[in-house]
C-alpha cells in the first residue's frame, strides 16, 4: 500500500498552469460571448426572423445541446487517457472545427426566404453548440485533475474567470464600436457584413489561443485504472447526483447566474440601441459590469480564506439585488447613471463568478465521496447541462419577452415606440433582480458545504485515496 508521501504529486501548480488554464476559456468565450451578445439580434435584425420563431429555435437547440452534454461526459470518462492526459487533447482537436462553426453561425447568404434563413440558423447553431460542447466539457473537467488543493483550485477558478472575461471583451467592448451602421433615417442598426468580418478575426484567434492552452497546462491527478465492470454508468451516476445536495444547489444557482448574464447581455444591447439611443455605449456598460473583477482580484483569495466560498458568494448577491431594484425604481434616462447600477450589480455577482468553478470542483469531489468513483467528465457535463438550461431561459425568454412588450423586427432601421422602450427598461432591471435574489436564497440557506465542511470532505478523500493506493 502506498503512503501519502509516495503518491504522485497532485498539487503545486505554477503560473504557467494558471495562465494556460485561463487561456482555455478565453479561446472558447471569444465566440461564445458573441453568441450571447449578438446572435439573437443577428437573427432578428439581419436575417429578419420572427421573434417567436427565434424563441422556438433557441429552445430546441438548447434542449438538444443540454442532452448531448451528459453523453459527451460519459464518452470522455470511458476513453483511456492518452500520453497528453484525459482532457487536454480535446482542446487541440476541436480548435479548428469550433472556429469554423462560429463563423458559419454569423454568415448571411443573400436571397434566402425567412423559412430558409430559419433552417440555416437551426443547422449552424446545432453545429456550433456541438463543437462547443466537445471543447467545454473536457476543459471544465480538467481543473479537477490539475490540482486537488483547495486554495489552488480557488486560484484556478479565479484565473478561469479572468480568462473568460478577457474572451468576452471583444464582443462586449470592441465590437459595438465597429459592427453598427447608420441608416438613411438616422437609426443605428447591426451591419451583417461588418459582423462577418469580425467573426473571421475572432475565429482565427480562437484556434491559436486553444492550442496555446493545450501546451501550457498539465494534468497532475491520474485517473485510476477503469475496470470493465467499474466503467462509468450513466444511470448510476444520475442516481448519485440526485442525492448530491451541494451539486443540485450549485447547479440551480449557476443556471440562474448564466441565465442572468446572457439575458442582460442580450437585453442591454436592445436597451442601449432603442431606449438610450446610444448603442456605441454598450461597450462601456460591459466595462462597468466587469470592472469589479479587476478590483476584487487582489483580495479574493484572502476573502476565501477568511469567510469561505459559500458565505462570500451568497451575501455578495444581495448587492446585485439592491442595485437592480434601485435602477428599476429610479427609471433613469441617463445611460451613464445606468452604468453605475451595472457596476454595483457586477460587484455583487463577481464573487460567485470568480469562484463558481472552484465550487464546481468541490461538488465533483463530493460526488466521489458518495460514489467512490471519479467521474469528472460526466459530473461536469451535467453541471454544464444545467448552465445551458440557463442559456435556454435567457435566449428563448428574452425573445418572448421582447415580443411580449411589442418589439417590431421590421422597424430596426426606424426605431421602436415609446411604450415599447419603456417596457424594455422594466424587464431589463426586474428580471435580473429576481434571479439574483433566488441565487442568494439557494446558496445562503440550501448549500451545505461551508468552509469547515469543505475541509473535512477534502481530508476524508485524501485518507481514502491513501488507503486505496
Amino acid at each position: 500500500m502506498e503512503t501519502a508521501a509516495s503518491l504522485p504529486k497532485t498539487s503545486g501548480i505554477t503560473l504557467k498552469d494558471k495562465f494556460g488554464y485561463a487561456l482555455g476559456d478565453t479561446g472558447g468565450v471569444l465566440i461564445f460571448s458573441m453568441v450571447g451578445s449578438f446572435l439573437q439580434m443577428f437573427y432578428s435584425d439581419v436575417l429578419h426572423i420572427n421573434l417567436g420563431s427565434i424563441a422556438v429555435l433557441l429552445l430546441i437547440v438548447r434542449i438538444w445541446d443540454g442532452i448531448n452534454d451528459p453523453i459527451c461526459g460519459v464518452i470522455i470518462d470511458r476513453r483511456k487517457p492518452s500520453k497528453n492526459g484525459k482532457f487536454r487533447p480535446y482542446l487541440r482537436g476541436i480548435a479548428v472545427p469550433l472556429a469554423i462553426s462560429g463563423v458559419l453561425l454569423f454568415t448571411r447568404f443573400p436571397g434566402l426566404s425567412e423559412t430558409q434563413y430559419l433552417f440555416y440558423a437551426f443547422f449552424t447553431h446545432i453545429l456550433y453548440e456541438g463543437c462547443y460542447t466537445i471543447a467545454n466539457i473536457p476543459y471544465g473537467s480538467m481543473a479537477s485533475v490539475i490540482t486537488d488543493d483547495g486554495m489552488e483550485r480557488a486560484q484556478l477558478s479565479m484565473y478561469r474567470s479572468v480568462g473568460s472575461g478577457a474572451g468576452g471583451l471583444p464582443s462586449q467592448i470592441i465590437m459595438p464600436m465597429f459592427i453598427y451602421s447608420t441608416s438613411a433615417a438616422g437609426a443605428k442598426y447591426l451591419d451583417g457584413n461588418k459582423l462577418f468580418v469580425a467573426m473571421l478575426v475572432l475565429a482565427s484567434c480562437t484556434v491559436g489561443i486553444l492550442l496555446t492552452s493545450f501546451h501550457m497546462t498539465k494534468e497532475r491527478i491520474a485517473p485510476p485504472p477503469v475496470e470493465k465492470e467499474a466503467r462509468p454508468n450513466l444511470i448510476k451516476t444520475v442516481g448519485t447526483l440526485l442525492h448530491n445536495r451541494p451539486f443540485l444547489v450549485l447547479c440551480f444557482a449557476s443556471m440562474l447566474m448564466i441565465g442572468a448574464t446572457f439575458y442582460t447581455q442580450t437585453v442591454y444591447n436592445y436597451l442601449y440601441k432603442d431606449y438610450f439611443a446610444k448603442p456605441e455605449l454598450y461597450s462601456l456598460v460591459t466595462i462597468a459590469a466587469n470592472a469589479p473583477t479587476v478590483l476584487l482580484l487582489p483580495v479574493i483569495n484572502k476573502l476565501v480564506a477568511r469567510l469561505g466560498k459559500k458565505k462570500m458568494c451568497a451575501y455578495g448577491l444581495l448587492l446585485s439585488v439592491a442595485a437592480n431594484v434601485l435602477a428599476l425604481l429610479l427609471r433613469t434616462e441617463n445611460p451613464y447613471l445606468f452604468m453605475i447600477f451595472c457596476f454595483l450589480s457586477g460587484i455583487g455577482v463577481t464573487f460567485l463568478t470568480l469562484e463558481v468553478w472552484a465550487l464546481a470542483t468541490d461538488v465533483i469531489d463530493y460526488q466521489e465521496l458518495l460514489s467512490h468513483r471519479r467521474e469528472e467528465g460526466t459530473c461536469y457535463a451535467f453541471f454544464s447541462f444545467t448552465r445551458k438550461l440557463g442559456q435556454t431561459m435567457a435566449g428563448s425568454g428574452s425573445s418572448l419577452i421582447l415580443k411580449r412588450i411589442g418589439y417590431d423586427v421590421g422597424s430596426t432601421q426606424i426605431g421602436q415606440g415609446t411604450a415599447v422602450v419603456s417596457r424594455m427598461y422594466t424587464v431589463a432591471t426586474l428580471v435580473p433582480a429576481i434571479a439574483f435574489f433566488l441565487m442568494f436564497l439557494a446558496l445562503a440557506f440550501l448549500y451545505p458545504l461551508g468552509k469547515r465542511e469543505e475541509e473535512n470532505m477534502r481530508e476524508e478523500l485524501r485518507r481514502r485515496r491513501v488507503a486505496e493506493g
